[in-house]
């Protein structure tokens, strides 16, 4: 698939966003983190600021960015119409929370149920921008059970290191923030690792044999099918947004980019950044979650560059 850059963007900065919501949400009112209004202004204007970006970015994707509102009427059978729902949704008990946590230095009543409220719909929020790939039958690199665990564990892990960074600059290191960062890293690094070991080791579902029915019996049986006549003689819109392709050992460069920039250089500049103290344990932090989006970003590109879909079946492609 052509990887489009509105919709890496905005599934790498919204995700972080999200998870530094999530966080925030339910460890604030639980009186796990600092409270002051300052830190308050901090964690969430980053948290707002990152998801209104991302939701913004991925508009670009459209063709008529103008009619995106009309996808909000096709919530029963649309994961991206519930996702949009959701994210518009979320932005009341972010106001309510926000305007409780800045303004008053409330977080107990309706604030803290305001904030577990935006922990639940950031959950939700991404799991419906991971549904709309799951749910694609036709790219087996994304109709797997892998696809919505890693969405999840990637937004908790950028989320929970771009708190202990913020937590951090602010002067109020948190060891349970950089515990719960560097948790969060071990086990989205995990995923995606089981993920890529999973494309590559799972045969394609489809081939030309079992597009046509000509592979298994009847006509053609036993034989390969090979391509007669391509559908086109020119570049198709089909073959430039479904027929993208990368080769292997750039995939494999690209996938060591990520693991280290996105996954292994976190976690030991977030253990650096808890054991040092001062400004040097701040960078440290801060460089920790930069890096995380970096890598993320790789690991977005690469999530759309190896999905294969169908078509491609019919323009010569063997498998996909």
């Amino acid at each position: 698939m052509h990887p489009a850059f509105s919709v890496i963007f905005f599934t790498t900065a919204s995700g972080a966003g999200y998870g530094l919501l999530a966080l925030a949400g339910i460890l604030a009112p639980l009186g796990l983190m600092p409270t002051d209004q300052r830190i308050g202004t901090i964690v969430l204007g980053i948290a707002i600021g990152l998801i209104t970006a991302g939701l913004l970015s991925s508009t670009l994707h459209l063709g008529h960015p103008e009619r995106a509102w009309r996808a909000f009427s096709q919530w029963r059978s649309s994961w991206l119409s519930r996702e949009g729902v959701f994210a518009v949704v979320a932005y009341g008990p972010i106001a309510v929370f926000a305007f409780g946590w800045i303004f008053q230095a409330r977080l107990d009543g309706a604030i803290a149920w305001a904030g577990l409220a935006c922990t639940v719909l950031a959950i939700v929020t991404v799991y419906c921008t991971a549904m709309i790939y799951r749910s694609l039958k036709p790219v087996h690199q994304w109709c797997n059970a892998l696809v919505v665990p890693n969405y999840l564990a990637l937004a908790l892990m950028t989320g929970a290191l771009w708190l202990a960074a913020l937590l951090s600059l602010a002067g109020s290191k948190n060891a349970l923030a950089a515990v719960i960062a560097l948790a969060a890293t071990a086990l989205a690094a995990w995923l995606k690792t089981r993920y890529w070991a999973f494309i590559d080791a799972t045969q394609a579902a489809s081939t030309p044999e079992s597009a046509t029915g000509l592979g298994g019996g009847g006509l053609g049986a036993g034989g390969k099918v090979r391509l007669f006549e391509a559908p086109s003689t020119g570049a198709s819109y089909l073959m430039n947004e479904m027929g993208y392709r990368i080769a292997r050992k750039h995939a494999a460069r690209l996938r060591r980019i990520a693991l280290v920039a996105g996954f292994a250089l976190p976690l030991v500049l977030t253990l650096l950044g808890l054991l040092v103290p001062g400004a040097a344990g701040a960078a440290s932090a801060l460089a920790a979650a930069l890096l995380a989006m970096a890598g993320v970003l790789v690991e977005r590109w690469l999530f759309f560059a190896e999905a294969k879909h169908t078509v491609t079946l019919y323009y010569g492609a063997t498998s996909a």
